[in-house]
C-alpha cells in the first residue's frame, strides 16, 4: 500500500493532479450546500484546499504555483472577453451614473481598509488580503501576491491568510446591506416593479411603429432622398400600399399619400421619425403579413456564423442588390440595434432579414446561419490574447509618488487585453465570438484550478494564524464589506434616485460579488440586477486589481 501513501502524500504529476482533482471535486459539492438560501458557491474550494494542506496533503511548490497563475488568467481572461464589447458602452446609456458609484464604493473600500490598517496596525499585505476577501475579488487577491513578490522577492502567506478569512462574510455581509437598505429606506417592490416597467419604455435600443404617410411636401419621392433630410437613423422595412399590396423598401422606393409604412427606428427618435413622414397607426405583426404562410414577403432572424463576415458593415454586404432581402434589426447580446448602413458586424449576431422566401433562403447562405460552425472554439484569439497579455503584464511603468516601478501583472495584462480584443477584435476581422457555455467553461476551470492553488498553499498557517489572533480579521473584513456598501446605496437612492433592482445590481458588481448577484435576480423578474452587475463590474473588477497592487506598492 506504499504506492497508495505516495499518491496522496508524496509528491510528483500523478499527486499534484490527483491532489487538485480531489480539492476542486469536493469544494463543488459542498458549494451545493445552502444555508439560509445563501451558498459559499466554488469558495468552498479555496478551504477544502485549506484542510488538505493543513493535514500534509501538499503540493510542489512550483507545480502549485504554475496552476495558480495559469487558472487566474483563464479566469480574468474569459470575463474581459465577455464583457469586452459592452464595457465602452457602459459608460454611455446613463450608465456613468451606476459607474460613478460602483468607483465611489471602490475607493470608499480602499480607504477603509487603510484607515483599519493604521488604527490596528495590521500589515498592508494582510490588510490587501483581507480587503480582496471581504469584496470577493479573487483577481485582486492574485494581483496582490504577485506585486508583493515583485517588490519583495518572496511571498507573503498572509495575504491568502486574509482573504480566506473574511470571504464567507464578504459574501452574507453584502446581502444582509441590500436587507438592511430594503427595510430602513422603506423599499416597496410593488413602486419599484412600476418605475422600472416605465423606464423600460424609455430605454429600448430599437422600435418598431407603424405609420401612415401623409407629408404632401415629400409626395413621390424616394426612401433614399428622405434619409438624407433627418438626422435620424431609422429603416423602412414594408410598405403597405393604398391597394393593400406589400412590397419591401429600399432606398429607391417611391412613397406616396396614404402609404403605410413599418419603420424601425432608435426608440428616442420615434416621435421625430413618425411627425416627419405622418401619423402614428395601429397594425399589428399580422397586418403586416409577417410570419404567415401565404404571404408573398417573410421575416426571418438569421444567425451570423461566417468568419469573413466578422467587422464588416452593412453597407459593404449590398444585401438588397445581392439576395433582394432588407435587414431591419440586428439582435447583439440580447439587445436590438437598428440596422444602420455603418454599423459593423460581428459573429454571433442576429440579423432580422425581410424577403421573399426565395430571397431569404439566399441571405441564409450568406450570413452562415450554422449553429454547428458557430459552436466550434476559436482557440487562435484566446491564446494570442493570453500571450499578449501576459506581456502587457509584465511591463513596468512608474507613478509618480510611488517607489516601485507597477505592473498590470497576470491578472490585469490579461484582463486589459481581452476587453480590448473583445470590443475591437471585430474591426480588424479577428473572430472573438464564443458561446455562453465555452465562456463559463473556460472561466469556472479557471477560478477552480486558481482557489485550489490559493488554498493549498495558506494550509499550513491558516489554524496558527486564527489562534494567534487573526480571528480578529473577520471584524475588519466586515467593516470593509458593509461601510463603502451601505454609504454608497444610501447616496444612490437618495441622491440619484436609483431604482431598488439596479441599485442592489451595482453594489454586487462593484464587489465582484457572484453569490450576490445571484440574490438580487431572485428579488425581482427583471434584469435590472443584472444590467446594473454588467455595467459596472468590468471597471470595478479593473479598479480592484489595479488598487491591490498599488496598496502593496506605495505602503507595503
Amino acid at each position: 500500500m506504499e504506492w497508495l501513501h505516495t499518491l496522496f502524500f508524496g509528491s510528483g504529476i500523478a499527486h499534484a493532479v490527483l491532489t487538485f482533482a480531489l480539492v476542486i471535486t469536493i469544494g463543488i459539492l459542498l458549494g451545493k450546500v445552502k444555508i439560509g438560501g445563501i451558498s459559499l458557491g466554488i469558495t468552498w474550494i479555496l478551504f477544502v484546499g485549506i484542510v488538505l494542506s493543513h493535514f500534509g496533503m501538499t503540493v510542489d511548490g512550483e507545480v502549485r504555483h504554475f496552476v495558480q497563475e495559469f487558472g487566474l488568467i483563464l479566469f480574468v481572461f474569459s470575463i474581459g472577453l465577455q464583457v469586452g464589447p459592452g464595457f465602452f458602452a457602459s459608460f454611455k446609456h446613463g450608465g456613468m451614473t451606476l459607474v460613478m458609484c460602483a468607483v465611489a464604493i471602490v475607493l470608499l473600500g480602499v480607504a477603509t481598509a487603510y484607515v483599519v490598517h493604521l488604527a490596528t496596525g495590521t500589515p498592508i499585505p494582510t490588510m490587501v488580503g483581507i480587503l480582496s476577501g471581504a469584496v470577493t475579488n479573487t483577481p485582486g487577491l492574485g494581483a496582490a501576491q504577485q506585486a508583493y513578490a515583485d517588490a519583495s522577492g518572496f511571498s507573503d502567506p498572509s495575504v491568502a491568510l486574509g482573504y480566506a478569512v473574511a470571504y464567507p462574510l464578504g459574501v452574507v455581509g453584502i446581502i444582509f446591506t441590500m436587507i438592511f437598505i430594503r427595510y430602513a429606506l422603506r423599499v416597496k417592490f410593488e413602486k419599484e416593479d412600476e418605475a422600472l416597467a416605465a423606464l423600460s419604455k424609455e430605454q429600448k435600443f430599437a422600435e418598431k411603429v407603424s405609420v401612415e404617410f401623409t407629408n404632401s411636401m415629400l409626395d413621390g419621392r424616394t426612401v433614399g432622398y428622405m434619409r438624407d433630410l433627418v438626422n435620424r437613423q431609422f429603416v423602412i422595412s414594408r410598405i403597405r400600399h393604398t391597394d393593400g399590396e406589400i412590397t419591401m423598401a429600399d432606398a429607391d422606393s417611391v412613397l406616396r399619400l396614404g402609404d403605410k409604412l413599418w419603420i424601425i427606428c432608435q426608440a428616442e427618435d420615434v416621435e421625430a421619425v413618425v411627425a416627419f413622414f405622418g401619423h402614428r397607426v395601429e397594425l399589428t405583426d399580422e397586418d403586416w403579413g409577417n410570419n404567415t404562410p401565404n404571404a408573398e414577403l417573410i421575416s426571418r432572424r438569421i444567425l451570423i456564423t461566417k468568419p469573413e463576415l466578422n467587422g464588416k458593415t452593412l453597407s459593404e454586404l449590398r444585401v438588397r442588390s445581392t439576395c433582394g432581402v432588407t435587414i431591419t434589426r440586428i439582435n447583439r447580446s440580447g439587445i436590438d440595434l437598428v440596422a444602420s448602413g455603418n454599423l459593423q458586424l460581428q459573429i454571433g449576431d442576429r440579423v432580422t432579414v425581410v424577403g421573399p422566401e426565395l430571397s431569404v433562403a439566399h441571405a441564409e447562405r450568406l450570413f452562415g446561419n450554422s449553429l454547428k460552425r458557430l459552436n466550434h472554439p476559436n482557440l487562435i484569439p484566446i491564446f494570442t490574447g493570453i500571450a499578449l497579455g501576459v506581456l502587457l503584464g509584465s511591463i513596468s511603468f512608474w507613478i509618480p509618488g510611488i517607489p516601485q516601478p507597477v505592473k498590470l501583472g497576470l491578472a490585469g495584462g490579461p484582463l486589459i487585453v481581452a476587453i480590448l480584443i473583445g470590443r475591437y477584435g471585430p474591426h480588424y476581422k479577428l473572430v472573438t465570438y464564443t458561446t455562453m457555455s465555452a465562456n463559463l467553461m473556460l472561466r469556472e476551470v479557471g477560478i477552480s484550478l486558481f482557489l485550489a492553488g490559493v488554498g493549498l498553499g495558506a494550509g499550513e498557517e491558516f489554524v496558527p494564524t486564527l489562534a494567534a489572533g487573526g480571528y480578529v480579521w473577520i471584524a475588519y473584513g466586515a467593516v470593509i464589506t458593509v461601510v463603502p456598501l451601505l454609504l454608497a446605496g444610501i447616496f444612490g437612492r437618495f441622491y440619484y434616485k436609483l431604482n431598488y433592482y439596479t441599485l442592489i445590481g451595482v453594489l454586487s458588481g462593484a464587489s465582484t460579488n457572484p453569490p450576490a448577484l445571484a440574490y438580487s435576480a431572485e428579488q425581482t423578474s427583471s434584469d435590472a440586477p443584472s444590467v446594473g452587475y454588467a455595467t459596472v463590474y468590468p471597471l470595478s473588477m479593473f479598479l480592484r486589481v489595479l488598487a491591490a497592487q498599488l496598496l502593496i506598492l506605495i505602503f507595503g
